[in-house]
């Protein structure tokens, strides 16, 4: 059995942001579990690193934040993604991609390529 993994602090905002981009209003554990299903449970998104994230998020204007009730009738804040947030997801995606392209090229580097 796989131990699942957890979720790094910087990449749980991007997370987040992408996952409120596709779905829409959610509750926090409707964002980690999303998170963690996207993953083929992987990773394992627990209260402790998630809410700080989402207070961050909040703070920078990123996401927007109001109670309503969820599935089963609790009490529940629901988050948004807000226009900022979209241009911070956009910028967050470019910036993630340019670093995994220069990761890979490293990986993929041979003891020739460095000389």
């Amino acid at each position: 059995m796989r131990q699942k993994a957890d979720v790094q602090q910087g990449t749980l905002a991007l997370m987040v942001l992408k996952t409120l981009e596709v779905l829409g209003p959610l509750h926090g554990y409707g964002i980690a579990r999303r998170i963690e299903q996207i993953s083929g449970d992987a990773l394992e998104v627990n209260q402790g690193t998630l809410y700080p994230v989402l207070l961050k998020l909040e703070q920078e204007g990123a996401i927007a934040s109001e109670w309503g009730a969820s599935e089963n009738n609790r009490k529940a804040r629901f988050y948004r993604l807000t226009r900022g947030g979209r241009r911070q997801l956009q910028a967050e995606r470019r910036d993630w991609e340019q670093t995994a392209a220069i990761i890979e090229r490293f990986l993929a580097a041979r003891g020739e390529d460095l000389g």
